[in-house]
């Protein structure tokens, strides 16, 4: 095609999708590859939210609904924000969308004008600096380095916020590196918040309920109420539910935002998948007894692949408060060449040649902004980790 819109040109692919593509191409040419790269549960979606699915397509419930979701839901979501997080809202205040991204996505098309600004603390989910490129904003990168336990701290905010920031993203427990914030580590970056009016929250909650070693999560108008009426509460149920497939997430926030998010919607893809939605209605109203099982095994995990790697000379593994994923630091093996020739002189050369020569597939670290790391998703089997983590001790014992 000889004319592409230049916006394209300010975007790139999803990194993480790539890892995970390329592993798959490996793996169909008949290659042992472990992948660490896809950022989802190995466990199946719970029976009763697929027999909810299955009772929604044996009842005919397959038409178009509401461009942003069906009463049933909203009314689901509305609960589920009062039970877990004290907040109220109401139907007209949530929005349903075909993932959590398009939620994202859907907020900042609807609110940035051409040089307006989105703090986004590094190291993030890949996806947050592109969608504000495509809606034409321009993302400000605040540093969350491994000294704070990669969290943003009070002062970094500050710094990063100008006349021209339209909005701050948080995400806690963070996509990649697991870092959850308590209630005072929030405190401190809501004070600074309600310093600066002009800008608004969006709060990615997608790993809410993957919490481990007794922590307890919270978001930004849960702990600073008078930030409720500037904050876009962004959630979904893919991760804790195990539905990544299913494709349904939500937010809820401002009635004015919400309705320009369903105008974005409703001349993009309009409603979300109907059978989708009602597992979803079940999955937030039904029994939750499943995530604790879960989260049992995702934590034993976390320790085998955090112990594993801190073994290594080099790599240091901060451990992770939630989420499914660990996000080491290999300052120590810049300069050092692998068996098989490669310079290690970043992340991306680091990944490339673990690959290569291990089969090991995982995420270099400049794609979430803050090198020199990498980031391994635990979200796979017991074996399989051990077995990924004892190649990568191998593989950095014969660096040289």
């Amino acid at each position: 095609m000889s004319r592409l819109s230049a916006t394209l040109s300010r975007v790139k692919p999803s990194p993480t999708i790539a890892v995970t593509t390329k592993a798959q191409e490996l793996k169909a040419a008949g290659r042992d590859v472990i992948g660490l790269g896809a950022g989802e549960p190995d466990f199946d979606t719970p029976e009763h939210i697929r027999a909810a699915g299955i009772r929604a397509i044996n009842e005919g419930k397959t038409r178009y609904t509401a461009v942003d979701g069906i009463a049933e839901l909203k009314l689901a979501i509305c609960a589920k924000f009062k039970r877990d997080n004290g907040l109220d809202y109401t139907p007209a205040q949530v929005s349903v969308a075909s993932g959590g991204k398009q939620i994202l996505y859907n907020a900042l098309m609807a609110t940035l004008n051409p040089g307006d600004e989105v703090v986004i603390p590094a190291p993030y989910w890949v996806s947050y600096p592109d969608m504000v490129l495509l809606a034409g904003g321009e993302p400000v990168i605040a540093p969350a380095g491994i000294k704070t336990g990669f969290k943003l701290t009070p002062e970094a905010l500050e710094a990063a916020i100008t006349p021209k920031t339209r909005w701050f993203i948080f995400n806690s427990p963070s996509n990649p590196t697991g870092a959850g914030y308590s209630w005072d580590e929030l405190k401190g970056l809501t004070d600074v918040l309600m310093r600066h009016p002009h800008v608004w929250i969006m709060t990615d909650d997608m790993y809410e309920h993957l919490a481990y070693d007794g922590f307890e999560f919270c978001t930004p108008a849960q702990v600073e109420p008078a930030l409720y009426d500037r904050t876009l509460t962004c959630n979904g149920v893919s991760k804790a539910y195990c539905m990544t497939g299913w494709r349904i997430g939500y937010a809820a926030g401002p009635q004015d935002l919400i309705a320009a998010m369903r105008k974005i919607q409703s001349q993009s893809t309009s409603n979300p998948c109907t059978i989708s939605q009602w597992a979803a209605v079940e999955a937030l109203n039904g029994p939750h007894d499943f995530i604790a099982a879960n989260n049992a095994v995702f934590k034993r995990r976390r320790d085998l692949v955090v112990a594993m790697l801190n073994e290594i000379p080099g790599i240091a593994c901060p451990t992770p408060n939630g989420a499914f994923y660990v996000y080491p630091s290999i300052a120590g093996l810049i300069g050092k060449t692998s068996a098989g020739g490669k310079v290690i002189d970043n992340d991306e050369s680091f990944a490339t040649a673990l690959l290569d020569e291990t089969g090991v597939a995982v995420v270099f670290g400049a794609a979430f902004g803050l090198s020199p790391n990498f980031r391994i998703s635990y979200a796979t089997s017991d074996a399989a980790l051990k077995e990924a983590c004892t190649r990568i001790q191998r593989f950095c014992a014969a660096l040289r």
